[in-house]
């Protein structure tokens, strides 16, 4: 297990606090679903660059490519919270 120190604001400390925002699992909760929102915005992109008339086999396998590479470090990283 990792031990993360992070600075923030008082108040926004504070109110995370509040929120039971800043306990382990909740900041991994948040974590986790940031990494997914950056695997999507990824391949989102990757989608924008292709030609909007056919899926071309290079666009294809960087697609896959992604894909794999990100379902390998998932598998690296086994996590009993999902």
């Amino acid at each position: 297990m990792t031990r993360v120190t992070v600075s923030l604001p008082d108040e926004l400390a504070q109110q995370a606090e509040a929120a039971g925002l800043l306990s382990s699992a909740a900041v991994a909760t948040m974590l986790r679903e940031q990494l997914r929102r950056s695997a999507g915005q990824h391949l989102r992109e990757l989608l924008d660059r292709m030609p909007r008339e056919e899926l071309t086999p290079a666009i294809e396998q960087e697609i896959v490519a992604e894909v794999r590479a990100y379902r390998a470090e998932r598998r690296r990283k086994p996590d009993a919270n999902g």
